[in-house]
């Protein structure tokens, strides 16, 4: 087994007023030559939106973006007749830039804060039709087991589908559990991002916020030393 281990506070950070952005990967003006990617996961950000505040309209191409909601009210709009549709802590939003694509993205609450991670995950097929999805996800159906929020188009699940043979995951352990996580395959890697809590993997304890890349192994065990919500991000290497 190999692990990269990102902490908390190694984490590219940006203030801007209006938002305040960590950057688990190079992104913007945060450089490290050591943490461009993790496989095909391109970017994992940590932002923190001021209210009424966000990002105006901007492209993106040939890049599949899936956004999670933490708190607050996120509204997205696009050039693809989307409307300032309103994503909810719960739901998850994906969007395949394609061939090329307009949006925007605020906070929809004139009063309180939106929290959010968003990932970029690099896609196994270039200049595709952009789309766009959102879908709810039942909070009970992650306790101490895995939540598929998001999968390649080419299975047949209920999750939210992107082009790349990748899964997104949340899981919600209780303390003192062991949650043993079995790799699809010896090329791909995890990405652990720790949402809250305490958790432990081969001797590592990671804190909120901190983050541990595994890879060349067939499985691994989470063994969580509080109740921790953990957000888990499989690539190919």
């Amino acid at each position: 087994m190999k692990k990269i281990i990102h902490t908390a506070s190694t984490r590219g950070h940006a203030n801007h007023g209006w938002l305040e952005a960590n950057h688990s990967f190079s992104f913007a003006n945060f450089y490290d030559a050591k943490r461009i990617q993790f496989g095909a996961l391109r970017v994992l950000n940590d932002d923190l939106i001021a209210p009424s505040m966000g990002f105006g309209t901007h492209p993106h191409k040939n890049m599949e973006i899936i956004t999670i909601p933490l708190k607050g009210v996120l509204k997205h709009k696009d050039n693809m007749a989307n409307d300032w549709i309103p994503v909810l802590p719960g739901e998850v939003q994906v969007m395949s830039a394609g061939k090329g694509v307009y949006h925007s993205e605020i906070n929809g609450s004139a009063n309180e804060h939106l929290g959010l991670f968003q990932i970029w995950i690099m896609p196994e097929k270039n200049e595709v039709t952009p789309r766009y999805d959102q879908k709810g996800f039942d909070i009970k159906d992650r306790k101490n087991k895995l939540q598929l929020l998001v999968n390649s188009f080419n299975s047949d699940d209920d999750s939210l589908k992107i082009h790349q043979d990748a899964q997104v995951y949340r899981i919600d352990l209780d303390k003192n559990q062991d949650f043993n996580y079995q790799l699809k395959s010896k090329n791909r890697g995890v990405y652990v991002m720790n949402i809250s809590g305490d958790f432990e993997i081969d001797s590592t304890k990671l804190g909120s916020r901190d983050a541990v890349g595994i890879y060349e192994t067939d499985s691994f065990v989470i063994k969580s030393l509080s109740n921790s919500e953990l957000l888990l991000i499989e690539v190919p290497m």
